[in-house]
């Protein structure tokens, strides 16, 4: 069953011919990252209040090695699907935050402290949450 794009609603098209659009990604995201133990998981909708891309993808990872399995997980299945981010991951290794951007989404994965100090969420306040998985 095929779903309707709604408004705004980006495409992203896989290897198989497939597509996704950018709610499927984002959602597919959220999966993926959950998989790994990511914690504090937050899907924002920047639809409305940004063209910079369609969601942000906000997580916590309790160490680089845990960071590490998060973007690499990420980043394997969507390859897999012909979907590959725009650069290679920002920031890594010690920095506390890496990014992962897929274009439609963009995918921050932080240690606490970092996650604290950057605060995403408040910074784009105006964006509605669609999910937050403690």
């Amino acid at each position: 069953m095929t779903t309707p794009v709604q408004e705004n609603e980006t495409v992203a098209a896989s290897a198989a011919g497939g597509r996704l659009t950018s709610t499927e990604l984002a959602h597919k995201i959220v999966d993926l990252v959950e998989e790994k133990q990511g914690s504090d998981i937050t899907l924002l909708d920047l639809r409305q209040v940004s063209m910079l891309a369609d969601y942000f993808v906000i997580c916590t990872s309790e160490s680089d090695r845990q960071t590490a399995a998060i973007v690499e997980s990420v980043a394997i299945d969507l390859k897999r699907g012909g979907l590959l981010p725009l650069s290679p991951p920002e920031g890594g290794k010690g920095a506390g935050w890496t990014l992962l951007d897929f274009a439609d989404v963009v995918v921050h994965v932080f240690d606490p402290p970092t996650r604290q100090f950057y605060s995403l969420e408040q910074l784009w306040k105006d964006a509605p949450v669609v999910l937050k998985i403690q």
